[in-house]
C-alpha cells in the first residue's frame, strides 16, 4: 500500500508546483498519476478481496475519469466530470450501505446535513449556469448522501476512516464549485486537492480495515 501512497504524494507536490509555476502540460499529467495512486492503494488493500472492496474500487475508478475530466476546460468537460463523480458517490454510498446500514442514523445524518446543503445551494445558485443547474443539484444531492450513508458506519472497525474520507471529500468539493463558480484562483487547487486526495487515500484505505479487522464480513 505504501506504494500507491507514494505516488500520490509525490504526484500531487508535482502537480501543485507546476501549477504555481505554470508549467504547462505536467500539472495535467501529474493528476492522473495522482489519481492512479490511490488505485494502486485500494488494489494493495484488497479491493477485490470483499464486495465492500469492490465497490470502493468501483466509487475510485470513476473518481480517477473525474479527475481526467476536469483537467480539460468548457463546460462539457466540466459537465463529463461531475456525471464521473456523480457515479462515484454512488458507488460509494453503496459501499457503505453494503458494509453498515443503519436507516435511524443515515436519516439523522441527512437532517444534520439540510442546513448545510442549502447553504451551500444558497451560495451557489446566483452562478451556476442554467444548463448545469440540475446536473449541479443533482450532485450536491448525492454528496449529501454519501456522507450521511458514511456517517451509518459508525462502530464499525472502519467507520472511522470511512467518515473522515466521505466528510474531507465534501469538503473538497466547497473549493471545486468556488473555483468553477464563484471565484477561481490558485488557491482553490492549493487547499482543495491535498484535501481531495487525502480523502481518496483514506478511503482507500479503508478497505483494508474493514478486510482484515473482521473478515469473517462482507466477504
Amino acid at each position: 500500500m505504501r506504494e500507491g501512497l507514494l505516488l500520490t504524494v509525490i504526484s500531487l507536490t508535482v502537480m501543485l508546483v507546476a501549477g504555481y509555476f505554470r508549467v504547462s502540460y505536467v500539472p495535467g499529467i501529474a493528476k492522473c498519476v495522482a489519481s492512479v495512486g490511490f488505485l494502486w492503494l485500494a488494489y494493495s488493500a484488497g479491493a477485490f478481496q470483499s464486495t465492500f472492496g469492490i465497490c470502493m474500487f468501483t466509487g475510485l475508478f470513476f473518481s480517477f475519469w473525474g479527475d481526467a475530466f476536469l483537467i480539460g476546460s468548457g463546460q462539457n468537460f466540466f459537465l463529463a466530470g461531475l456525471i464521473s463523480f456523480f457515479l462515484a458517490h454512488v458507488a460509494y454510498g453503496i459501499a457503505f450501505a453494503v458494509y453498515s446500514f443503519n436507516p435511524l442514523v443515515t436519516i439523522g445524518a441527512i437532517i444534520v446535513m439540510i442546513p448545510h446543503t442549502i447553504a451551500i445551494y444558497k451560495w451557489l445558485s446566483p452562478h451556476v449556469e442554467q444548463e448545469l443547474f440540475g446536473p449541479v443539484v443533482a450532485y450536491m444531492v448525492v454528496i449529501t448522501l454519501m456522507v450521511a450513508l458514511a456517517a451509518a458506519t459508525w462502530g464499525r472497525p472502519a467507520a472511522f476512516f470511512i467518515v473522515i474520507g466521505a466528510v474531507l471529500f465534501y469538503i473538497s468539493d466547497l473549493f471545486v464549485a468556488r473555483g468553477r463558480f464563484v471565484e477561481s484562483g490558485m488557491i482553490n487547487g492549493l487547499i482543495g486537492l491535498p484535501i481531495y486526495y487525502g480523502a481518496q487515500l483514506i478511503l482507500a484505505y479503508s478497505i483494508s480495515v474493514a478486510n482484515t479487522r473482521l473478515p469473517e464480513e462482507i466477504q
